[in-house]
């Protein structure tokens, strides 16, 4: 047995687990023309980290923005037939806006909606709109690339509790905008409840801020 196995009866009491960092890196996307799949992904306005060949295969990598996710595609990459990959998540935190977004760029693109049940295969599961009551995580688009590879937009405004560990971050100049206008809008009703102007708002907006993103109670 290799000295770096670990049996699968001391995985639960191992002290180190947990403790390493395993990061997603890159995604492969079955594509049937490179070139096609290649010019898709640049009209989005993705970043594109490589393309080369060698040993007579080809690999082309693009990463979305604000993400530390790549995908890749090319030849003899992956045994998967082309448009096989599907439900690939892109998180965004205004799915009306990054929907409109999509469509300048010529995409077709579904209409915003949100699901009936947690059941994200049936059609009839699809309802038109976006969350009646704009919870966080509840509002969806979704568009296809070439090959039928689908990608589904998730609207996130606030992370459930405990899923975002480490420093806050924002992905973009608008992620950090509009998080700056929550943290606004939730001041201006903490100043109503406490009767006076809080001359310290920049400690309460990053306050707010920081639980918002950790998914942490609110100050009010």
């Amino acid at each position: 047995m290799s000295s770096t196995a670990i049996r699968s009866k001391d995985a639960t009491s191992d002290a180190r687990v947990g403790k390493l960092d395993l990061k997603l890196e890159v995604v492969t996307i079955p594509v049937s023309d490179v070139d096609r799949a290649k010019e898709f992904y640049q009209n989005l306005g993705w970043r594109l980290d490589a393309d080369f060949s060698a040993g007579g295969s080809r690999v082309v990598q693009f990463t979305p923005p604000g993400s530390e996710c790549s995908i890749h595609f090319g030849t003899n990459l992956t045994p998967v037939a082309p448009g096989s990959a599907q439900s690939l998540w892109l998180i965004v935190s205004d799915i009306d806006g990054a929907r409109d977004e999509l469509v300048k760029r010529g995409v077709e693109v579904s209409e915003v909606f949100h699901f009936a049940s947690f059941n994200r295969v049936d059609p009839a599961g699809r309802l038109s709109g976006p969350d009646p009551d704009r919870r966080t995580y509840a509002s969806f688009a979704s568009f296809s690339d070439p090959d039928g590879n689908g990608w589904l937009l998730q609207e996130i405004t606030t992370r459930l509790a405990g899923r975002v560990a480490g420093d806050t971050t924002y992905a973009s100049v608008g992620d950090l905008s509009q998080a700056l206008r929550r943290a606004e809008a939730a001041h201006g009703q903490h100043e109503k409840r406490t009767g006076q102007r809080d001359a310290d708002w920049p400690s309460w907006y990053a306050e707010y801020m920081i639980a918002e993103q950790a998914g942490k109670e609110l100050p009010t």
